[in-house]
Protein backbone atom coordinates (compact mmCIF):
# COMPACT_ATOMS: atom_id res chain seq x y z
CA UNK A 1 0.00 0.00 0.00
CA UNK A 2 2.85 2.37 1.21
CA UNK A 3 4.06 1.64 -2.28
CA UNK A 4 0.95 2.52 -4.84
CA UNK A 5 -0.37 5.84 -5.92
CA UNK A 6 -4.17 6.78 -7.15
CA UNK A 7 -4.88 9.70 -9.74
CA UNK A 8 -7.84 10.24 -11.79
CA UNK A 9 -7.53 11.35 -15.30
CA UNK A 10 -9.87 13.12 -17.11
CA UNK A 11 -11.45 16.42 -18.88
CA UNK A 12 -11.92 19.17 -16.35
CA UNK A 13 -15.77 18.39 -16.94
CA UNK A 14 -15.25 14.79 -15.83
CA UNK A 15 -12.59 15.65 -13.20
CA UNK A 16 -16.12 18.15 -11.33
CA UNK A 17 -17.90 15.23 -11.14
CA UNK A 18 -15.25 13.16 -9.85
CA UNK A 19 -14.50 15.56 -7.23
CA UNK A 20 -16.49 13.92 -4.72
CA UNK A 21 -13.65 10.35 -4.46
CA UNK A 22 -11.48 10.64 -1.98
CA UNK A 23 -10.16 7.11 -2.63
CA UNK A 24 -10.13 3.99 -4.17
CA UNK A 25 -10.16 0.36 -2.63
CA UNK A 26 -7.76 -1.76 -4.38
CA UNK A 27 -7.27 -5.61 -3.42
CA UNK A 28 -8.20 -5.10 0.05
CA UNK A 29 -6.15 -1.56 0.71
CA UNK A 30 -7.68 2.14 0.81
CA UNK A 31 -6.11 4.79 -1.62
CA UNK A 32 -6.07 8.17 -1.26
CA UNK A 33 -6.73 10.10 -4.75
CA UNK A 34 -3.57 12.07 -5.49
CA UNK A 35 -3.85 15.15 -8.03
CA UNK A 36 -0.77 13.79 -9.30
CA UNK A 37 1.83 10.93 -9.44
CA UNK A 38 5.13 9.82 -10.68
CA UNK A 39 5.77 6.64 -12.45
CA UNK A 40 9.54 5.78 -14.44
CA UNK A 41 10.64 9.20 -13.87
CA UNK A 42 7.41 11.08 -15.34
CA UNK A 43 5.06 13.09 -13.26
CA UNK A 44 1.31 12.46 -14.40
CA UNK A 45 -1.43 15.15 -13.75
CA UNK A 46 -4.82 14.52 -13.64
CA UNK A 47 -5.31 16.59 -16.42
CA UNK A 48 -2.25 15.43 -19.03
CA UNK A 49 -0.83 18.70 -19.06
CA UNK A 50 2.19 17.51 -17.69
CA UNK A 51 3.11 20.89 -16.35
CA UNK A 52 4.29 19.59 -13.62
CA UNK A 53 6.56 17.15 -15.18
CA UNK A 54 8.00 20.07 -17.35
CA UNK A 55 8.84 21.97 -14.30
CA UNK A 56 10.45 19.18 -12.59
CA UNK A 57 12.59 18.34 -15.66
CA UNK A 58 13.48 21.99 -15.99
CA UNK A 59 14.53 22.46 -13.03
CA UNK A 60 16.77 18.92 -13.11
CA UNK A 61 18.08 20.51 -16.79
CA UNK A 62 19.01 23.74 -15.09
CA UNK A 63 21.22 22.10 -12.06
CA UNK A 64 23.10 19.96 -15.01
CA UNK A 65 23.42 23.51 -17.21
CA UNK A 66 25.11 25.55 -14.47
CA UNK A 67 26.93 22.44 -13.64
CA UNK A 68 28.09 22.34 -17.07
CA UNK A 69 28.79 26.18 -17.03
CA UNK A 70 31.51 26.17 -14.50
CA UNK A 71 33.28 23.60 -16.40
CA UNK A 72 32.73 25.05 -20.02
CA UNK A 73 36.07 27.18 -20.41
CA UNK A 74 37.94 23.83 -19.21
CA UNK A 75 36.89 21.82 -22.48
CA UNK A 76 38.07 21.91 -26.04
CA UNK A 77 37.88 25.17 -28.29
CA UNK A 78 35.75 22.47 -30.27
CA UNK A 79 31.75 23.05 -30.13
CA UNK A 80 31.29 18.80 -30.65
CA UNK A 81 33.16 18.14 -27.38
CA UNK A 82 30.66 20.15 -25.51
CA UNK A 83 27.82 19.46 -27.47
CA UNK A 84 28.48 15.99 -26.64
CA UNK A 85 28.36 16.77 -22.91
CA UNK A 86 25.48 18.27 -23.10
CA UNK A 87 23.72 15.79 -25.33
CA UNK A 88 24.70 13.17 -22.88
CA UNK A 89 24.20 14.61 -19.61
CA UNK A 90 20.73 17.35 -20.62
CA UNK A 91 19.33 16.78 -23.82
CA UNK A 92 19.03 13.10 -23.23
CA UNK A 93 16.40 14.46 -20.45
CA UNK A 94 14.20 16.45 -22.78
CA UNK A 95 13.97 13.01 -24.80
CA UNK A 96 13.05 10.83 -22.34
CA UNK A 97 9.13 10.12 -22.85
CA UNK A 98 8.57 12.74 -24.65
CA UNK A 99 6.21 11.58 -26.96
CA UNK A 100 3.53 11.80 -24.30
CA UNK A 101 4.15 15.50 -24.05
CA UNK A 102 2.08 15.48 -27.73
CA UNK A 103 -0.47 17.82 -27.52
CA UNK A 104 0.32 19.49 -24.13
CA UNK A 105 -0.59 22.92 -23.81
CA UNK A 106 2.05 26.01 -24.84
CA UNK A 107 2.82 26.49 -21.46
CA UNK A 108 3.91 23.25 -20.83
CA UNK A 109 6.58 23.53 -24.06
CA UNK A 110 7.31 27.12 -23.11
CA UNK A 111 9.35 25.93 -19.65
CA UNK A 112 11.20 22.81 -21.28
CA UNK A 113 12.39 25.51 -24.15
CA UNK A 114 13.84 27.60 -21.94
CA UNK A 115 15.81 25.31 -20.31
CA UNK A 116 17.18 24.30 -23.56
CA UNK A 117 17.80 27.97 -24.46
CA UNK A 118 20.04 27.85 -21.58
CA UNK A 119 22.05 24.79 -22.69
CA UNK A 120 22.41 26.33 -26.00
CA UNK A 121 24.28 29.53 -24.86
CA UNK A 122 26.30 27.75 -22.46
CA UNK A 123 27.41 25.35 -24.79
CA UNK A 124 27.99 28.09 -27.32
CA UNK A 125 29.24 30.64 -24.50
CA UNK A 126 26.73 33.09 -25.59
CA UNK A 127 24.75 35.85 -22.63
CA UNK A 128 22.05 35.20 -21.26
CA UNK A 129 20.14 37.78 -23.42
CA UNK A 130 21.40 36.23 -27.23
CA UNK A 131 19.15 35.13 -29.29
CA UNK A 132 18.55 31.19 -29.45
CA UNK A 133 17.52 30.10 -32.94
CA UNK A 134 21.10 30.46 -34.66
CA UNK A 135 22.05 28.59 -31.85
CA UNK A 136 20.15 25.66 -32.32
CA UNK A 137 20.44 25.68 -35.89
CA UNK A 138 24.04 25.47 -35.39
CA UNK A 139 23.67 22.72 -32.90
CA UNK A 140 21.03 21.10 -35.29
CA UNK A 141 19.00 20.91 -32.08
CA UNK A 142 15.59 20.58 -32.97
CA UNK A 143 12.82 23.17 -30.41
CA UNK A 144 11.26 21.16 -27.74
CA UNK A 145 8.09 20.63 -29.34
CA UNK A 146 9.58 19.67 -32.69
CA UNK A 147 11.39 17.08 -31.15
CA UNK A 148 7.79 15.46 -29.95
CA UNK A 149 6.60 15.81 -33.22
CA UNK A 150 9.49 14.02 -34.18
CA UNK A 151 9.42 11.15 -31.95
CA UNK A 152 5.98 10.71 -32.58
CA UNK A 153 6.31 10.84 -36.65
CA UNK A 154 9.36 8.12 -35.56
CA UNK A 155 7.33 5.74 -33.20
CA UNK A 156 4.06 5.72 -35.45
CA UNK A 157 6.43 4.82 -38.50
CA UNK A 158 8.06 1.70 -36.49
CA UNK A 159 4.73 0.38 -35.36
CA UNK A 160 3.40 0.65 -38.88
CA UNK A 161 6.63 -1.07 -40.45
CA UNK A 162 7.37 -3.92 -37.76
CA UNK A 163 3.72 -4.12 -36.94
CA UNK A 164 5.14 -4.20 -32.95
CA UNK A 165 4.16 -3.27 -30.46
CA UNK A 166 0.74 -4.81 -30.72
CA UNK A 167 -1.26 -2.58 -28.42
CA UNK A 168 -0.35 0.41 -30.22
CA UNK A 169 -0.22 -1.19 -33.52
CA UNK A 170 -4.29 -2.01 -32.47
CA UNK A 171 -4.47 1.66 -32.14
CA UNK A 172 -4.52 2.37 -36.08
CA UNK A 173 -6.43 1.49 -38.95
CA UNK A 174 -5.11 1.98 -42.04
CA UNK A 175 -7.44 3.27 -45.12
CA UNK A 176 -9.50 0.91 -46.84
CA UNK A 177 -10.69 2.62 -49.94
CA UNK A 178 -14.08 1.83 -51.16
CA UNK A 179 -12.98 1.71 -55.21
CA UNK A 180 -9.36 0.81 -56.42
CA UNK A 181 -7.51 4.61 -56.31
CA UNK A 182 -4.00 5.59 -57.36
CA UNK A 183 -3.58 6.66 -53.32
CA UNK A 184 -4.67 2.94 -52.55
CA UNK A 185 -1.16 1.47 -52.11
CA UNK A 186 -0.15 4.70 -49.84
CA UNK A 187 0.29 4.25 -45.90
CA UNK A 188 -2.86 6.13 -44.90
CA UNK A 189 -4.22 6.17 -41.52
CA UNK A 190 -8.22 6.20 -41.15
CA UNK A 191 -8.73 9.04 -39.05
CA UNK A 192 -11.36 8.53 -35.72
CA UNK A 193 -13.68 11.12 -34.53
CA UNK A 194 -12.55 13.07 -31.50
CA UNK A 195 -14.53 15.91 -29.92
CA UNK A 196 -12.22 17.04 -27.52
CA UNK A 197 -8.40 18.38 -27.04
CA UNK A 198 -8.04 15.13 -24.31
CA UNK A 199 -9.25 12.91 -27.20
CA UNK A 200 -7.10 14.12 -29.25
CA UNK A 201 -3.83 13.25 -27.80
CA UNK A 202 -4.80 9.61 -27.99
CA UNK A 203 -1.93 7.89 -30.08
CA UNK A 204 -4.70 6.34 -32.35
CA UNK A 205 -5.25 10.51 -33.33
CA UNK A 206 -2.07 11.44 -32.63
CA UNK A 207 -0.37 9.03 -35.29
CA UNK A 208 -2.45 10.36 -37.58
CA UNK A 209 -1.37 13.83 -37.62
CA UNK A 210 2.56 13.50 -37.47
Amino acid sequence: MDKSEAVILGTALQLRSAATIRAVEVAGSRLQIAPKLKSLGVTIDSRLWFDCHAKDLARACNYHTRALRHVRSLLSDDLAVAQTVACSIVASRHDYCNAMLYGAPATTFDVLQRAQNNLARVVCQRGGRTDTKPLLRSLHWLPVKQRVTYKMATLTFKVLSSLTPIYLHDLIQPVVPVRPLRSSDDPLLSAARTRTEFARRAFSVAALHT
